[in-house]
């Protein structure tokens, strides 16, 4: 017969689990509107560096550019962007199981989890700033530009929904002339390639801050899913262990019966 005295225990460890994760769950609620508004509007900002990189890649003259140049080389650079926190769920395995298919990859890691595995300092996501991605631009673009990489990419978590969220990798460099780009009618001084040169590391920059808005408001997202089941389980489990008490106690005590009526009858 189970002891009482232990599912009593077991249930106040459940129950006080089970407020952590509740508590857990409310915060991260609280974090996903600013989260989401921030990667709307980082977004929006990377469209529009996007944008400009089109038209200037339609140039003739740009072909040219060791930006656009497609090379047959393995040498690759990745932004790796990762969780401040633990208890997300799969969002920080998934981040580094793709992670594990560039083992060779020169890795720039961004979030304390992902700084910590590759023993880095930590660029927290939820506190990057522009300044720093353009930091990690200005390093890169001259890198890439003199052939110290064949390719540039973030892997970083695509945030589809509140209940899905991916680990992907998007590739920035070099820049792929679109199929359908065509010439603008604008006139740029002092030439589109000067122009394209300037211009890069702000596009760089621009993709790593959204694609960082991304993972953190994607980060949120998973922890708030992987908190709800959490509790959910906690409270399938409060039930469970309640139920198995109650007989546990029932049983103890129509033991004690049986023992006095056997007692009284000797």
């Amino acid at each position: 017969m189970p002891d009482t005295k232990q599912l009593r225990n077991r249930i106040k460890s459940v129950d006080s689990t089970l407020h952590l994760t509740h508590a857990m769950e409310l915060v991260a609620s609280s974090k996903i509107r600013k989260a989401t508004k921030r990667m709307l509007g980082s977004g929006e900002y990377a469209d529009s560096m996007k944008r400009a990189i089109e038209v200037l890649s339609a140039c003739p003259s740009c072909a040219r550019s060791p930006y656009m140049t497609e090379r047959s080389g393995g040498r690759t650079c990745l932004v790796v962007i990762a969780g401040d926190r633990g208890l997300a769920g799969g969002y920080n395995a998934n981040v580094f199981r793709l992670a594990r298919k560039y083992p060779d990859a020169e890795v720039i890691p961004v979030g304390k989890r992902a700084c910590d595995r590759w023993h880095k300092d930590a660029l927290r996501a939820e506190t990057f700033l522009k300044e720093d991605a353009l930091r990690i631009a200005k390093e890169v673009c001259p890198a890439f530009e003199q052939g110290a990489y064949d390719r540039f990419g973030i892997l970083y978590t695509k945030y589809v929904s509140m209940m899905q969220q991916d680990a992907i990798i998007r590739w920035v460099l070099p820049i792929a002339k679109p199929q359908e780009a065509q010439a603008s009618d604008l006139v740029f001084e002092p030439d589109e390639s000067a122009i394209l040169k300037a211009v890069v590391p702000e596009y760089v920059a621009s993709a790593i801050i959204a694609c960082v808005r991304e993972s953190f408001a994607s980060e949120v997202a998973a922890r708030r899913t992987a908190m709800d089941s959490a509790g959910k389980n906690a409270r399938q489990m409060i039930d469970n262990l309640q139920l198995e008490y109650n007989r546990a106690r029932q049983g103890a005590i129509t033991q004690e019966i049986t023992e006095i009526v056997a007692g009284s009858g000797s």
